[in-house]
C-alpha cells in the first residue's frame, strides 16, 4: 500500500530528464516556442549580486500576508570588497497588521495604507533622508537622490523589468479589486506621491525565493541558489543570460540573470502524475486548487502532514492502524501538521516515542508500540519522499550551472524545523550530482534584507547605465 512511496532509481532518473526539460521549455518562452512548461520561469531582471561595494540606506517593504514589514539596511562601504554581511551598520524593522477590509476591499485602500505604514516607519524611525522636508533646502532643491526601497510581492506576478510586476493573481486571504493585471511598483509609486511627503523610490520588486538568493550572496558569496522550504516551496538559480529569451526593453551585456523557477507548479501539466499515489490523488482533490501546485504538494510543509493524515486514516480504514478505530480528530482535514511530522521524526532518530505519543493522544487515538512504530515509518517515509524530490531539482540545477563551487541558501520553517531534512538533502544531492561541491546553507529574512540589498543593486544598476549614455 504504501510502495508508492518509494521512488525507485528509474523514476528518480525520469524526474530528473523532464525537470531539465520543462526548464528548458520553460526559458524559451517569449521566443515563439510553441511548447507550454510547467515552470514559468521568471526573469527577474536581477543580473548581479551584492559585491560588498554597496554604501547608504536601503528600505523593504514585505506583503506576503496579512502581516507585513518594513526594514531600514544601513551599509557601509567595505574595504578592499569585502564581504556585505559585515558592512551592516544599522538595521530596524516594525511589524504592521493589515485589516480584513484592506485585505478585501478596493487596492488603492491598500496600497494607501503601505504608504502611510512606511511614512510611520520612517518618521518613527527618524529615517531623514526618506522624508521631503529633511531632503529639500528652502528653495526645493534636493539635498540628496530618493531613499531607496525594495519590495517584496510574495504573490503570482510577470516580471516585465526590476521594477515592474504584473499582478497575475491574488493568494492567501487577499482579494483586493482593480489589482489584477496591474503593475504593483506603480500602484505603489503613485499611493506614496499621493501620500506627498516621502522622497522614497521603488527600485525594485522581488519575491521571497529571490530575495533569499540575494541575502545568501551576501552571506556568502559563492551562493547561486535560493531555495524557500516552509509552508510553501519555491526556488529561483542564476541562468546563463543567453539562454533566457524572455527579455523585455534593451539588454546591456547582461552575462547572468537571476531566475525565479516558480517550481510549486511543476507537473501541473501531467508530466510528474506518473509518481502520484492515490494519498497524493486525495490531498490534491480535498484542495482549494485542485490540480494546481503540483509539486508544492508532495513537498511543503502546508501539505505535509496532510498527506501523512490520509495515509493514517487508510491504514486505519482497512484495520492495520489503531485497532481499525479513527478519532474525530484524525479524521478531520488538516488536523496533522508538518510541527507533528517533525516532531514524530525527531524521535524516530533519538530512538524514542515521546513526543509521538503526546501527539497521538492529542488526537484521541488509543495506540499500541506496533501503531507508534507505524506512525513514525510512515512520517519517515513521506519526509524522505520530500527530501529526494527536492533533492532531485536542485541537483538538476548544480549539473545545469556547472560551477566549481555552489552554495545554496535554503529558507522557510519546514527546512529550520525538520531534524532529517537537511542531512537528507546533502545525502541525495551528493548522489544526484557527484562531484559538485556545493553546501546547503540556512539564509533568513531573504524577504526584509535581501529586498534592500536588491534596492542596492538596483541603484548600482542605473548608476552604471546613467554614466555609460
Amino acid at each position: 500500500m504504501l510502495s508508492g512511496l518509494h521512488l525507485t532509481t528509474d523514476i528518480v532518473r525520469r524526474i530528473e530528464r523532464i525537470f531539465e526539460s520543462e526548464i528548458e521549455k520553460g526559458l524559451a518562452r517569449g521566443s515563439g516556442d510553441p511548447h507550454v512548461s510547467s515552470l514559468q520561469m521568471e526573469n527577474t531582471y536581477i543580473p548581479e549580486l551584492p559585491n560588498g561595494t554597496e554604501q547608504g540606506q536601503y528600505l523593504a517593504l514585505d506583503l506576503g500576508g496579512t502581516n507585513f514589514r518594513v526594514l531600514l539596511l544601513e551599509l557601509e562601504h567595505a574595504p578592499d570588497g569585502g564581504r556585505l554581511q559585515d558592512i551592516v551598520v544599522r538595521e530596524e524593522v516594525k511589524h504592521y497588521h493589515i485589516p480584513d477590509e484592506m485585505r478585501l476591499g478596493c487596492g488603492r485602500e491598500l496600497f494607501d495604507y503601505l504608504a502611510y505604514c512606511l511614512h510611520d516607519f520612517v518618521t518613527d524611525k527618524k529615517v531623514e533622508g526618506a522624508l521631503t522636508e529633511f531632503n529639500h533646502n528652502h528653495d526645493g532643491d534636493r539635498h540628496q537622490s530618493p531613499l531607496p526601497l525594495g519590495f517584496t510581492f510574495s504573490f503570482p506576478m510577470e516580471h516585465h523589468s526590476l521594477d515592474v510586476g504584473i499582478l497575475v493573481s491574488w493568494t492567501k486571504s487577499f482579494k483586493c479589486s482593480n489589482t489584477v493585471g496591474h503593475d504593483v511598483v506603480k500602484m505603489l509609486r503613485e499611493a506614496i506621491e499621493r501620500h506627498g511627503d516621502m522622497d522614497v523610490e521603488v527600485e525594485a520588486i522581488l519575491n521571497d525565493t529571490t530575495g533569499t538568493l540575494v541575502q545568501g550572496a551576501n552571506l556568502d558569496p559563492r551562493t547561486a541558489i535560493g531555495c524557500i522550504l516552509g509552508t510553501g516551496s519555491n526556488a529561483c538559480y542564476i541562468e546563463k543570460a543567453s539562454k533566457v529569451k524572455h527579455w523585455e526593453g534593451d539588454r546591456h551585456g547582461e552575462k547572468e540573470v537571476i531566475i525565479d523557477i516558480e517550481w510549486g507548479a511543476f507537473g501541473d501539466n501531467g508530466v510528474i502524475d506518473f509518481m502520484k499515489t492515490e494519498f497524493d490523488r486525495e490531498v490534491d482533490n480535498k484542495s482549494l486548487l485542485v490540480n494546481s501546485f503540483t509539486f508544492e504538494k508532495y513537498i511543503s510543509g502546508k501539505y505535509l502532514g496532510e498527506i501523512n493524515r490520509t495515509i493514517l486514516e487508510k491504514l486505519c480504514r482497512e484495520g492495520l492502524l489503531f485497532g481499525g478505530k479513527a478519532s474525530e480528530k484524525l479524521l478531520k482535514h488538516d488536523s496533522f501538521s508538518a510541527h507533528f511530522v517533525s516532531l514524530i521524526e525527531g524521535d524516530t532518530i533519538q530512538g524514542i516515542t515521546t513526543e509521538t505519543e503526546k501527539i497521538l493522544k492529542d488526537l484521541g487515538l488509543k495506540y499500541t508500540s506496533d501503531d507508534i512504530k507505524i506512525v513514525q515509518h510512515v512520517c519517515e517515509l513521506t519526509s524522505n519522499r520530500a527530501a529526494l524530490l527536492v533533492s532531485i531539482c536542485l541537483a538538476t540545477l548544480l549539473r545545469r550551472m556547472n560551477r566549481p563551487d555552489t552554495t545554496i541558501a535554503v529558507d522557510g520553517s519546514l527546512y529550520k524545523f525538520h531534524p532529517r531534512l537537511k542531512t537528507l538533502m546533502n545525502k541525495y544531492i551528493h548522489l544526484l550530482a557527484p562531484g559538485k561541491k556545493f553546501r546547503l546553507m540556512l539564509a533568513e529574512d531573504g524577504s526584509g534584507k535581501g529586498a534592500a540589498l536588491a534596492a542596492a543593486i538596483a541603484k548600482r544598476l542605473r548608476r552604471r547605465l546613467m554614466n555609460e549614455t
